[in-house]
């Protein structure tokens, strides 16, 4: 599964999966618990194909809920 940023305003998405490729995309002024929120997702979706849009979204707060409250956080490794 590989990840890419992309802006996403025309399609009016945060996150968009691509079956096909095994490829979510993830819109790059998403920040925060939303990010990981949409990243898990799209991911998801990847995973469970046929699971309802319905279902994705409750699966998708809860596991969002559980990493935030561990401490899971994007980090910005700065290159130089």
């Amino acid at each position: 599964m590989k990840v890419k940023e992309r802006k996403l305003g025309r399609e009016k998405a945060w996150g968009l999966a691509h079956q096909d490729e095994n490829l979510i995309e993830i819109d790059p002024r998403l920040k925060g618990k939303k990010r990981m929120e949409i990243t898990v997702h799209e991911a998801l979706h990847l995973i469970f194909p046929t699971l309802s849009e319905t279902d994705v979204i409750r699966h998708s707060k809860k596991l969002t809920g559980l990493l935030w409250k561990q401490g899971y956080r994007k980090v910005e490794i700065q290159t130089q």
